[in-house]
């Protein structure tokens, strides 16, 4: 994604547009962390009645909480801001796709546990709790992930 370090909604969503193209139900997705955000703003985009076949968010970022306002600082909650403030249409990306998947970790440091039970409420998202990955990060010593691409084969079935 383009400056990664800085990322904005209204970047990163055209520029994943695209690079998708047209999408179709052949169409999948795989967020990380805020890209999470993007792939489901992405969705809520979408014109009716276009359908994908699905997503699989890693750590899927939604809200800053106290600790990481206190570590990461104010330019960090700045960048956070339009991410947290700008709501997602939930019921307007379930219409653009059926199957869901969500990876969470036990210690992630960024992505609180609760998390978990937005994607099952808001899009029947089926989910896992991993142990001990972190955020899913390289400093985590997460290099792969097998799980996700398990997960898209049998979203494809």
């Amino acid at each position: 994604m383009p400056d990664s370090g800085n990322p904005k909604i209204e970047v990163w969503i055209p520029f994943l547009a695209e690079q998708v193209g047209i999408p179709d139900t052949d169409t999948y997705f795989v967020g990380h962390s805020v890209g999470s955000q993007t792939v489901l703003r992405y969705l809520a985009s979408l014109p009716a009645g276009v359908r994908v076949g699905g997503a699989v968010f890693v750590a899927p970022w939604l809200a800053l909480d106290e600790e990481t306002i206190r570590e990461e600082g104010p330019e960090s909650v700045e960048i956070a801001k339009p991410w947290v403030e700008t709501p997602i249409d939930w019921e307007k990306v379930r219409t653009h796709a059926d199957k869901f998947f969500a990876i969470f970790s036990d210690d992630d440091p960024f992505v609180p546990i609760e998390n978990q039970k937005f994607f099952e409420e808001r899009l029947g998202a089926k989910n896992v709790m991993e142990h001990a990955k972190g955020h899913f990060s390289e400093s985590d010593g997460i290099v792969e992930l097998p799980i996700v691409l398990e997960q898209l084969n049998a979203m494809m079935q």
